[in-house]
């Protein structure tokens, strides 16, 4: 799209000074002399096109995380750029050009979920950097589809970089991180959507790392982002992120320096109020005129590829209409989401799924059962309809069974009601348990208590958890349904890894539902009777309790997360249960020599061996063989889906780079020496061996010399 570039220059060289520093502000206004109309940059689109009235809302993202489909992140994209489109063509037909009625989505966040008590980790892809920038890069394509020349939407990865809680802290935190973890972890998914996605757009994060502010360090957004990356499009600081330097990270003294300090370093776009001090900083000699003339250009060549500049009618997207917007189609894409995302963690002696016709009567408890707002996350748009697990259960049962409720207790209070006494709902759930003969407890968290500071409230810790237990009083009902000797089974919804050691040891069945979006009561509610086999695996490490865990500050990756943890974990990253089973054989690899430039064909027959038609994860991770090396890591995935007795040959390819690690000084080298090739359903790890009773197959590979890369 380099043609735009010039036409871009062009239009700048004709702008006043501040007519340019008003095009830097996030609520552009219009240009009218040149035919600039106003355009607000900011607009939200994490899981669906977000605040802008109704769309489809599909799961929070860490549930998407947990299909391991890549192919299924990438259509979601390009539905979310199709409503995108449909509802920006019908505002901009009534000149509505406000807040969340643009093209430009700050979307995804590929931050690592590195600590389980962050409020915010519902909004990325999981713990993992190589599943967080394949999902990354599918959703940033997905979603800047190319057509005649022109971009459906621009996607933009948030927050750059090392971001990840504490959410009290982000506005004054100082990030100290090794250059190794900053690259082998931190920066790994970010890196894929700039060079492989070619992502229109990079969010700056509030902290500073290693001492520089985020929105305006040269360090990530000069040395790293531009110059070895190579990044083409145009960087937005966070919102009020630059009032920041001088009011909290103290860097700066004034609001013209701290505006000054994110232009010279690479910040083109300000959502915030800093920005229109760039006239004072140009005019004083504090900013180059020029830089200011690349940032904008920058903004204009973004405008002008997604068709902003173009005669109304000669966009191919200007022909999407209004009735794309959570349409049917859309609707099923997102009940398939659904289903696929959730992880059956515990299904003893085969409780799940539940024979209808034994039973006649099912008990619903908990504060999440009949809650709409555990199913959308933040960041969320507006559902034509909503099927919580309640109604979705009810409307799958419809007469076959009689339905008990109790909302059991509120979700983190001692009450339901101001006026009542300490938990006024628990006679009513031993009532519901005496006459049901199965109870289904739906109990978690939502994002009123979880989620981003300002938006979450503060009632823990402005967002973030203070420990992994259910709050209030939701583990004292679910005691009390285990009491009543009556089958229980627990779904957990919630954007976060709990620490569910007490309900593994008590509960026969555990689903974590994350927060599965508009349809996701259905998609429940259908895996509990079995219209289909779940698939989801974790993509995070569900701990045993928070006390094993670092100190939240403490930003070094040792101890954290599957790579690199000594502990045994209650349910590990990749894991999950099915229905059906799965048998993997005859695998083999095509060499057992690693080379820079070479690849390594994986092959292996999957089978599903069982009576159900499922998904499988075909999983790969590699070990480096020497001391101080990460645990095995994540290179490699693919996902089939078979009917009973059916197999299928899957082949998977590593590159020399897979098997490459970043050193002490950060570079990323391929050491002389042995490796180790897992290849199976689950992490190489004897907790998931236990939990499954499988072994993954592991194939020892070479390298005979030592390149950096």
């Amino acid at each position: 799209m380099s043609k735009y570039r010039e036409r871009a220059a062009s239009l700048v060289a004709r702008m006043t000074l501040e007519e340019k520093v008003g095009q830097t502000l996030y609520n552009a206004p219009a240009i009218e002399r040149l035919g600039i109309p106003a355009y607000n940059w900011w607009n939200e689109a994490l899981h669906g096109v977000a605040r802008a009235g109704t769309a489809t809302v599909f799961p929070q993202t860490i549930g998407i995380a947990a299909t391991f489909d890549e192919e299924l992140v990438g259509e979601m994209a390009g539905v979310i750029a199709t409503e995108a489109r449909a509802k920006y063509n019908a505002q901009k037909k009534a000149q509505d050009r406000d807040i969340y009625k643009g093209l430009t989505f700050w979307s995804p966040n590929v931050n690592i979920f590195r600590d389980p008590r962050w409020g915010r980790g519902q909004e990325t892809y999981g713990e993992d950097p190589w599943l967080s920038g394949r999902m990354g890069v599918r959703f940033v394509k997905g979603l800047q589809e190319e057509k005649d020349g022109f971009m459906k939407a621009a996607a933009c990865a948030k927050h750059f970089a090392v971001h990840s809680g504490p959410e009290k802290l982000r506005h004054c935190f100082d990030a100290q991180v090794s250059g190794q973890d900053l690259y082998e972890t931190y920066l790994s998914a970010f890196k894929a959507c700039v060079q492989e996605a070619k992502v229109e757009a990079v969010m700056g994060a509030y902290n500073r790392t290693n001492g520089e502010p985020c929105c305006g360090s040269k360090t990530l957004l000069l040395d790293i982002l531009r110059k070895e990356w190579g990044f083409k499009g145009h960087v937005v600081s966070d919102c009020w992120a630059v009032k920041d330097f001088h009011e909290n990270h103290k860097i700066t003294k004034t609001p013209l320096e701290s505006a000054a300090m994110a232009m010279n370093n690479g910040c083109d776009v300000n959502c915030g109020c800093m920005f229109p001090n760039l006239l004072d900083a140009v005019r004083g000699g504090y900013v180059d005129e020029e830089r200011l003339d690349e940032a904008v250009t920058n903004l204009m060549e973004c405008r002008m590829k997604l068709g902003m500049f173009e005669e109304e009618g000669t966009v191919c997207f200007d022909a999407i209409g209004y009735d794309q917007v959570d349409c049917p189609g859309h609707k099923e894409l997102n009940l398939e989401i659904a289903r696929k995302s959730l992880v059956l963690l515990k299904n003893e002696d085969h409780i799940l799924p539940l024979d209808l016709s034994k039973i006649s009567s099912i008990g619903v408890i908990g504060p999440n059962a009949d809650s709409r707002k555990a199913l959308v996350g933040n960041y969320e748009g507006t559902a034509s309809r909503y099927i919580t697990v309640l109604e979705g259960i009810e409307d799958y049962v419809g007469d076959r069974a009689r339905v008990y409720y109790s909302e059991g207790c509120h979700l983190w209070q001692d009450r339901t009601s101001t006026l009542a006494q300490e938990n006024d709902r628990i006679s009513e759930v031993r009532a519901v348990c005496e006459v049901s003969d199965v109870l289904v407890a739906v109990l978690g968290l939502d994002s009123s208590i979880e989620g981003e500071e300002g938006d979450a409230g503060n009632e823990f810790a402005s967002g973030d958890k203070v420990d992994l237990l259910f709050p209030g009083l939701q583990l004292e009902i679910l005691r009390v349904a285990y009491e009543s000797g009556k089958p229980v089974i627990l779904v957990s919804m919630t954007g976060s890894a709990m620490a569910l050691k007490w309900e593994d040891e008590h509960i026969p069945a555990i689903i974590q539902a994350w927060y599965p979006g508009a349809a996701g009561g259905r998609a429940v509610a259908e895996l509990i009777f079995g219209a289909f086999s779940p698939e989801g695996k974790l993509p995070v490490t569900f701990y045993r309790t928070t006390q094993e865990l670092p100190e939240f500050t403490d930003y070094a990756m040792k101890g954290r997360t599957y790579r690199y943890m000594s502990q045994e974990a209650l349910y590990p990253f990749g894991f999950g249960r099915s229905y059906t089973s799965f048998e993997l054989r005859d695998v083999s690899a095509d060499s057992d020599q690693i080379t820079p430039q070479g690849e390594i064909r994986l092959r292996a027959t999957l089978k599903n061996t069982g009576t159900m038609a499922g998904g499988e994860s075909v999983q790969v991770y590699v070990k480096a063989l020497r001391e101080n090396t990460p645990n095995p890591q994540l290179k490699g995935l693919k996902k089939v889906f078979l009917q009973p007795g059916e197999e299928k040959r899957v082949e998977i390819i590593l590159k020399g780079e897979a098997f490459a690690l970043y050193d002490g000084e950060a570079r990323f080298v391929l050491e002389k020496g042995d490796y180790e090739i897992c290849v199976g359903m689950q992490q190489p790890d004897t907790r998931s061996a236990a939990l499954t009773g499988q072994e993954p197959v592991r194939i020892r590979m070479t390298a005979a010399e030592s390149v950096e890369f």
